[in-house]
């Protein structure tokens, strides 16, 4: 895809952060800060929710591979649950930023809210649309927080979360209703609290 001349014509060390997890009712948001190496383009970026499971895992290994530096980062659900889920994710996100191995020159962040951090920072709508930093962070998430909820399928059977990665599922719903919440229920949102009330 192409991305914005405005964006892909600066100069410097272009953090893109994004996250991922804000819907779901159980699990972490994690979120995820890469500069890219222009010297290295990445073919197929794209927002990761338009790219098929497969396509974003070979991507996510090449963006591994190539990038000057990246970070994953994340905010847990019981952080979720005591901050709210926009403040989760802007916490998220500073961490990503905050632990990358070089120093941004600019920090370009999807959506229409920036972390507080000592950088330059500008908020992007649709940025995984504009951006190809932003883009390879959202792509970076998204592989890591759906892998992290197939490995807690495991742990939590019952609730479908391989398959709908936490998200409020008619599925998941039903499940919720029939087994209780589990640990890594967000217990803030209101499809788990009203499960808490009748139990």
């Amino acid at each position: 895809m192409s991305f914005d001349p405005h964006y892909a014509n600066l100069t410097g060390n272009i953090a893109g952060v994004d996250e991922v997890g804000r819907g779901p009712l159980a699990g972490a948001v994690v979120t995820a800060a890469v500069i890219l190496d222009p010297h290295k383009p990445i073919d197929g970026l794209a927002d990761s929710k338009k790219l098929t499971e497969k396509k974003r895992q070979l991507l996510a290994e090449q963006i591994k591979e190539h990038a000057l530096c990246y970070c994953i980062a994340r905010a847990e659900h019981e952080e979720v649950d005591e901050l709210n889920v926009l403040q989760a994710s802007l916490l998220a996100m500073k961490r990503a930023i905050e632990g990358l191995s070089l120093i941004p020159d600019r920090v370009l962040v999807d959506g229409t809210f920036c972390p507080q951090i000592s950088y330059p920072c500008e908020a992007v709508i649709k940025g995984d649309a504009k951006v190809a930093a932003i883009s390879a962070a959202s792509i970076l998430a998204k592989v890591a927080r759906d892998n992290e909820m197939i490995a807690l399928d495991a742990v939590y059977p019952g609730y479908g979360f391989a398959k709908h990665k936490g998200y409020p599922t008619q599925f998941h719903r039903e499940a919720l209703q029939q087994l209780g919440i589990s640990p890594i229920h967000r217990k803030s949102f209101k499809p788990v609290q009203k499960i808490i009330e009748l139990s």
